[in-house]
């Protein structure tokens, strides 16, 4: 009996951008089609149904956001991963909130984007799967969430710590290393404040959740990289940052009993 395939659309107004991506991703696991418009996106998808959208955020007509949004509104288990450049990285971040499975920012390698799409799909596959988890870390009640990312305490005032949920750890069997941001760094909301490695050389874009200042990085977690998957919320923090906007950086997250309930 054959397996069934992940469908997979790409889609993007640049015909040579969406074909390099889908010669990045493709698989005998995957049938993989493209289109040129969020307009051809949703009459294909009317037709195929994918299961994993992978759009350009900035496009003439429907945008990469609008697609997200009406595809969503139809089909809230459809994993979209958005395509994007530094200048909008805010909307990227914002796109998560509302639904996005995650998104890439240019440049990035061949092997990044299959890191993602195999974590997307691996973590949509375990949601299904109706036995009970073994092992699940309860969330805290007094975080601030990028949804399916990364979460921040408010130690005080504009100080917080920053660590990883454990839905983005969940599909990662094996963590091997871990690449974190030096101190003293000044990061921006979205962009990347670490790196995680698996045992299949695959590689994992961690997110910033807030502007400002690394102070302080867990360099435990560099010999102990278990700490990211057995205490999260915990033990297993990520870094410090003395955050500069951390008012308007909190309008792009969720607080955690809103991201239980989801």
């Amino acid at each position: 009996m054959s397996k069934i395939k992940t469908k997979i659309l790409v889609v993007d107004d640049e015909i040579n951008v969406g074909k390099s991506i889908r010669q990045a991703i493709l698989s005998g696991d995957y049938k993989i089609d493209t289109a040129l418009s969020g307009e051809e996106a949703l009459t294909k998808d009317k037709k195929e149904r994918y299961d994993v959208i992978i759009t350009d955020l900035m496009m003439p007509g429907i945008s990469g956001l609008d697609l997200l949004k009406t595809i969503r509104q139809e089909r809230p288990e459809v994993i979209v991963i958005l395509v994007t450049g530094y200048p909008t990285i805010k909307t990227a971040v914002q796109a998560i909130k509302i639904g996005a499975f995650d998104y890439i920012a240019k440049p990035f390698t061949p092997n990044e984007l299959r890191s993602l799409l195999q974590r997307s799909i691996k973590l949509a596959g375990s949601s299904k799967d109706e036995k009970e988890e073994a092992f699940r870390p309860e969330m805290p009640s007094d975080l601030f969430i990028m949804k399916g990312h990364t979460w921040i305490r408010k130690e005080r005032e504009s100080l917080v710590t920053v660590g990883v949920v454990f839905d983005f750890l969940k599909p990662i069997e094996q963590i091997s290393e871990i690449e974190i941001i030096d101190e003293n760094k000044n990061i921006y909301q979205g962009e990347v404040c670490a790196r995680i490695i698996d045992g299949d050389n695959n590689i994992h874009r961690i997110w910033a959740p807030v502007t400002g200042r690394v102070v302080r990085v867990n360099e435990n977690l560099k010999d102990k990289t278990f700490l990211l998957k057995k205490d999260p919320y915990k033990k297993g923090w990520l870094i410090r940052i003395e955050s500069t906007n951390l008012k308007e950086d909190l309008k792009n997250l969720s607080d955690s009993l809103e991201e239980r309930s989801n």
